[in-house]
């Protein structure tokens, strides 16, 4: 399986100044459960807004900078070259941002989509999901609660 996992708004907005625009703390442990012992894939700019590598994941980075360093992770040009190094792994996921997500369309079976209700100014947005191509299998609301601001959808989509 091939995952993409990502929390997008209304408006299919991701984020802004390379940084998510709500704090959702379940969707954040809903992360870490799925992507705990998996590959990991993303863009340079993903891989830079994180602190430190995420623990018990293996990071794939994808640059077109063929100089480019990324302690704790593994550099690759292109997301057949992610693909092939995680073709060992059940359920490799691609995490972003929005140009890592709008190639990954293509190779993905799965998506993890939370909807947050909501539309928020971005300046990143994950791709539109075409009904004809992807089943909605499960959807699970959320409210919002004294933790989450925003009310938000867990959504299980499969490619047809």
């Amino acid at each position: 399986m091939i995952t993409m996992i990502a929390a997008a708004a209304e408006n299919n907005a991701l984020g802004k100044d390379n940084d998510l625009v709500w704090h959702l703390p379940d969707d954040f442990k809903r992360f870490k459960t799925l992507t705990t012992g998996h590959h990991i894939i993303m863009g340079r700019k993903t891989w830079e807004s994180f602190p430190r590598p995420l623990p018990k994941r293996t990071h794939l980075v994808i640059t077109r900078n063929k100089d480019y360093k990324a302690e704790g992770a593994i550099v690759v040009h292109a997301m057949e070259d992610a693909l092939a190094f995680a073709k060992d792994d059940s359920n490799a996921f691609i995490i972003g941002g929005g140009e890592i997500y709008t190639i990954g369309l293509n190779f993905a079976t799965h998506i993890e989509l939370t909807r947050v209700h909501g539309e928020f100014e971005a300046d990143a947005f994950f791709p539109e999901i075409d009904p004809a191509i992807w089943e909605l299998q499960e959807s699970v609301f959320h409210e919002a609660d004294d933790k989450h601001k925003h009310a938000f959808t867990y959504e299980t989509w499969k490619r047809r």
